[in-house]
């Protein structure tokens, strides 16, 4: 039995997924039913259909060929298609045509080897359910590769909207053998959406025909459900369905102005109007308002005294980005504050790659690594990708999300088919992985990847004044650089102060200078660093050459510091010489400075001297721009 409250409560937990997945209201009530049961009737109405493959050699009619082009899943395995057998069809018009899909492996990307490996059945019941010759008793390292291949043809992704930045890594999930057996159609006869439940916390896939079905009609789905755009969902079905986009440029033009101006809107930052850059008494204590814990217990400087209230500071050093630059330059002009208007467009990784185009050709500058927004670029990406594999190049690229930092969802693949999948999880850009890095060797380990962080100190935009602090930092991978075992996290990532349990190797920059011309010496630091110093000057005269919103705001009351990660990847100069060619891989705002403060105890009292005083003798700081 089933109360209206029932129903009331239902829609209350579940009404906005609901609506947003489009599942229309008339079949809500007989969902919460279901759902609340257990009810898997699909059983009732629908059957599995093995299609049998026909040669191609037999001559058959026309009709048989035409259907053969059409086939799902072309894969070497049977193909399945799912119809209607209940013998009076299905009306889309009865409240109770919906039913609720079982999910067989619901898994995040990173841990799907270690499952296949572990759990028990795991990996039998995905080998039969993708067409898998898998016999034997133990899970074999070519079975799970196969796995690991296929499963992008048979996933579907949701994210959950609450928890830490780890709960919101999307989730992927493969339905059982009766949902991964409905094929799509561009004309689809079915809707399927993720629906979680929240009393038991379990996703379902929920199943509705959008029209009337007779018996032995198909059920099939649209796999690119929601696309319009026709080069777009070629490019979306390009899993199932295999196309060659050669003829699609690789050429990415930097976006248009409509573009910049969309983001800031979307930022909600409000731009300041002009000032005049603001004159202080030689002698000026500044109050410091401030919530980084770092600077309160660092910055000793006489100069800087700190206050709780926001209203009598001089200087606002948030740790949060401000939004409201209007506001602060209307009311109180001279009050600096330690960011920048639309320096998202250094620290966002999509508009770090679509700036730097200013830089370099289309490919963009050399100390970039080759980009495509996977939003807006996948044709273009797609193009590149299969005439890299038709020349043999390399073809290992890295997925990143847009917003989440420390490396979470990061995947590095050489499958086209992963590439395009992971776009349906949450927005992302795909840079070439750097596949010939500069090594350097371990004692202990061998040759590993290490990336090198550089804190950077933004005095102005408008002259560009530019300083790097004399320490960086260096990370180094834990296992020895190899370009296979792509989910091994220690070998790829050198972000290591994460992940539990795996030790961080430390080497200071003072050491490193002399091991690393030991290995290199025919590659002096002061080159290299000169290299490197090179790359971030071009990189803040692009992202400073146009006004707001299409470059950094030049407001003269800004100051801020920026961490640039970047790496060493071995290149050819224009006159064939090996080079080491700095690959700047990214830019964070507000960088955690717990190391610097440690080590370097005047950290903050340079850093403040350098922006806020326009002191910099002794402050270990050197002038790139």
């Amino acid at each position: 039995l089933h109360g209206d409250g029932d129903v009331a409560a239902f829609v209350a937990l579940h009404g906005a997924a609901l609506r947003a997945s489009g599942v229309p209201p008339r079949y809500w009530e007989s969902l919460s039913r279901k759902l609340r049961g257990e009810v898997f009737d699909a059983g009732d109405y629908f059957g599995i259909m093995q299609v049998e493959e026909v040669d191609e050699e037999e001559e058959g009619d026309e009709e048989m060929e035409e259907q053969l082009k059409k086939k799902p899943n072309p894969g070497n395995g049977p193909c399945f298609k799912v119809i209607v057998t209940n013998e009076n069809g299905l009306q889309a018009s009865n409240p109770n045509s919906i039913f609720l899909v079982d999910h067989a492996w619901t898994y995040r990307a990173e841990h799907a080897r270690q499952q296949l490996l572990h759990v028990p059945g795991l990996l039998h019941r995905m080998a039969g359910l993708m067409g898998i010759d898998f016999h034997g008793e133990i899970p074999d390292e070519g079975s799970i590769e196969q796995v690991l291949r296929e499963m992008w043809k048979y996933n579907q992704t949701y994210q959950l909207s609450q928890g830490t930045a780890e709960e919101k890594v999307p989730v992927w999930y493969i339905m059982d053998e009766f949902g991964s057996r409905i094929q799509h159609s561009d004309q689809p006869s079915f809707a399927a959406a993720p629906l979680f439940y929240v009393p038991q916390q379990i996703a379902y896939t929920v199943l509705w025909p959008l029209r009337d079905l007779d018996t032995g009609d198909e059920v099939t789905r649209d796999f690119a459900y929601g696309e319009t755009d026709r080069l777009v969902r070629k490019c979306l079905l390009l899993p199932w369905v295999p196309t060659e986009m050669l003829d699609v440029s690789c050429v990415t033009p930097e976006p248009s102005d409509e573009h910049y101006q969309a983001i800031l809107a979307e930022n909600k930052e409000k731009l300041p109007v002009a000032i005049n850059p603001p004159v202080y008494v030689k002698d000026k204590i500044f109050k410091v308002f401030t919530d980084i814990q770092q600077v309160l217990n660092n910055l000793t400087h006489p100069r800087f005294a700190f206050t709780d209230h926001e209203g009598e500071a001089d200087i606002l050093y948030n740790f949060s980005h401000f939004k409201d630059y209007r506001k602060l330059s209307e009311e109180r002009p001279e009050v600096m504050v330690n960011q920048f208007p639309c320096e998202n467009l250094l620290t966002v990784k999509d508009c770090l790659a679509s700036i730097a185009r200013r830089a370099g050709g289309p490919d963009g500058p050399r100390w970039l690594p080759r980009t495509f927004n996977l939003q807006t670029e996948l044709p273009q990406f797609i193009s590149c990708f299969q005439q890299r594999d038709r020349r043999g190049e390399d073809n290992h690229w890295i997925c990143k999300p847009w917003n989440l930092a420390r490396s979470l969802d990061t995947h590095i693949t050489n499958s086209l088919n992963s590439i395009i999948r992971h776009r349906e999880s949450s927005p992302k850009v795909v840079c070439k992985y750097i596949e010939n890095p500069v090594l350097f060797q371990r004692e202990d380990v061998g040759m590993v990847k290490f990336d090198i962080r550089y804190v950077v100190l933004l005095r102005s935009v408008k002259p560009l004044r530019l300083f790097s602090y004399d320490v960086f930092w260096l990370r180094f991978s834990n296992r020895a650089f190899s370009l296979d075992d792509l989910d091994d996290y220690e070998k790829h990532f050198t972000v290591m102060n994460y992940a539990p349990g795996v030790t961080l190797k430390q080497v200071h920059c003072e050491d490193f200078i002399p091991l690393f011309e030991k290995q290199y010496p025919e590659y002096p630091w002061t080159t290299v660093q000169a290299d490197i110093f090179k790359a971030f000057a071009e990189l803040f005269q692009v992202a400073s050459a146009k006004p707001a919103p299409l470059g950094i705001c030049d407001y003269p009351s800004s100051r801020a510091i920026y961490a640039i990660d970047l790496m060493l990847k071995w290149d050819t100069s224009r006159d064939g010489k090996r080079i080491m060619q700095p690959q700047i891989l990214e830019v964070n705002f507000n960088p955690d400075c717990d190391r610097a403060c440690q080590y370097h105890p005047t950290f903050f009292n340079d850093v403040f001297s350098t922006l806020f005083l326009d002191e910099t003798e002794n402050c270990h700081v050197t002038a790139i721009v």
